[in-house]
């Protein structure tokens, strides 16, 4: 299986595949409610196409490393945000296109990511500990997921050095 390096994850690295949620990546800030809160302003669109945008909770239990990613999905009619709650760092793995070699970035535990409509990913990675995370998504009455086996996995042995 051909291992696949993991990167850390930065708004530049991770641009063709989405949005970073962290304050770190916010490129507009202003203060608000008075003074009292520090807003960190459009970190990511919600592109729904019909529908109606989702707020709920995933809880996942961590991986083990190696980890094999043997498939990835996408949500064609809209986009996926993933908000760790739990402060742990966790693991996203991306593609353009299946049939191309998959991109892996470490996530600290106050970073998001928001997924552009149509990018392949693979589901939560959660590392250490079970974590929870806020998943801002589509529902509607068509599908909006589709999933595809890869044509043979890939391994993220490690995350050490990223």
């Amino acid at each position: 299986m051909p291992a696949l390096a993991v990167e850390p994850l930065t708004p530049v690295a991770f641009a063709p595949f989405g949005d970073v949620i962290a304050a770190d990546a916010a490129r507009t800030t202003y203060a608000v409610n008075d003074g009292t809160s520090q807003r960190f302003h459009a970190l990511g669109r919600v592109d729904n196409d019909g529908g109606t945008t989702l707020l709920s909770i995933f809880r996942a239990q961590p991986r083990m490393l190696p980890f094999a990613v043997r498939m990835l999905e996408r949500h064609p009619r809209g986009t996926q945000a993933f908000v760790p709650l739990s402060g742990a760092p966790y693991l996203v793995v991306v593609a353009q296109d299946p049939a191309r070699p998959p991109r892996a970035f470490l996530a600290r535990g106050d970073q998001g990511v928001n997924f552009h409509r149509g990018t392949w990913h693979h589901p939560l990675l959660a590392l250490e500990r079970e974590s929870d995370f806020l998943v801002v998504d589509r529902e509607g009455a068509d599908d909006n997921c589709d999933e595809v086996a890869l044509a043979a996995p890939w391994v993220i042995a490690t995350v050490g050095g990223a």
